[in-house]
């Protein structure tokens, strides 16, 4: 799963890149869990958890079978 997950990041990662900001894989469960790290203007700002769940918990989900849920460690 992880080498159909880190295309899909690339891809996100660019988008969050225009805004100062980046993201970490950091684990896959076998249930299908994501788990990343915010970095940059991502980590602390007030928008983070709309951002993982609004834009990368979609973006996964709508490109790789098998992914339930994204969260942030």
């Amino acid at each position: 799963m992880r080498g159909e997950v880190e295309p899909v990041l690339g891809v996100i990662r660019n988008a969050l890149r225009m805004e100062g900001g980046d993201i970490e894989l950091v684990d896959i469960t076998d249930d299908g869990v994501v788990s990343v790290k915010l970095t940059g203007s991502c980590a602390g700002c007030p928008f983070s958890q709309m951002t993982l769940k609004n834009f990368v918990e979609r973006e996964l989900k709508n490109n790789v079978d098998g992914i339930k849920e994204v969260v942030a460690v």
